[in-house]
């Protein structure tokens, strides 16, 4: 029987692909986002590739939604003992224009959502004895302009991401965070509109001041929580790894 992972946020960008690469992997995967729908195409993509996948809509900062998603997971698929916490948004402004509502739902998708469904998978993967967490932070979570709620909540993940690994560790359970850098997606072409820049120019531009001198891919984060959620890894935990190119770019 396979295992089970979640992936939230999984309706497209570094999601769509982490979940796709895990099923590839050999995982039965929950594609989770807020809209079931939404998950349409990367189940799709999955089950034509052979694999196993279950769309399952929630949002993941409120509670009994989590609840309720996890439990369908753990009835449908199987106890869930990878977690990829994923889901995000962007609610970017300089500090004087942000609103209280730019601060907050950005606090409550990165980290509510991250502790809640940490919370709800966590028993299942010390059943098994076996569990891994990778949590996504970002480059951002060292200070970018226009951003004061995203990189925070970045930031606040390191810190979750090495509480997990102290408590669940001698549970078989680890928790790492990847901080990807810039990252061609849905949520860096926002952020070039909101800029005002023209989006290849943006992407050629930003992939110059990278040492690899290329702009990532989704498919590049998803290699490493595939690395990350390994049966190799077990000794690896409450690491953040910059995957961005460069130290930190």
């Amino acid at each position: 029987m396979s295992r089970v992972a979640i992936v939230t946020g999984a309706a497209r960008g570094i999601g769509a692909a982490t979940a796709q690469r895990l099923a590839q992997d050999g995982f039965a995967v929950a594609v989770l986002d807020l809209k079931a729908e939404d998950c349409a195409g990367t189940v799709a993509a999955i089950e034509s590739a052979g694999g196993t996948a279950l769309a399952v809509g929630a949002d993941v900062s409120d509670a009994e939604q989590v609840q309720a998603a996890v439990d369908r997971v753990a009835a449908e698929l199987g106890p869930p003992v990878v977690l990829v916490n994923n889901a995000g948004v962007t609610r970017d402004n300089l500090l004087f224009k942000m609103s209280d509502a730019d601060w907050d739902v950005v606090m409550n998708v990165h980290l509510r959502g991250s502790f809640l469904m940490t919370r709800a998978t966590q028993k299942h993967m010390i059943e098994a004895k076996w569990g891994r967490i990778v949590n996504l932070s970002s480059v951002s979570a060292l200070g970018n302009r226009g951003q004061a709620n995203y990189s925070t909540a970045k930031a606040g993940l390191q810190g979750f991401t090495k509480t997990l690994a102290i408590e669940l560790g001698k549970f078989g359970v680890t928790a790492n965070a990847i901080a990807p850098g810039f990252i061609v997606s849905d949520m860096t072409k926002a952020t070039a509109e909101r800029i005002g820049e023209e989006w290849e120019p943006y992407v050629a531009k930003r992939a110059a001041a990278i040492p690899v001198a290329r702009a990532g891919v989704p498919e590049d984060i998803a290699h490493t929580v595939s690395f990350f959620v390994s049966e190799g890894t077990g000794f690896i935990s409450g690491q953040v790894i910059y995957a961005a190119g460069g130290p930190r770019t």
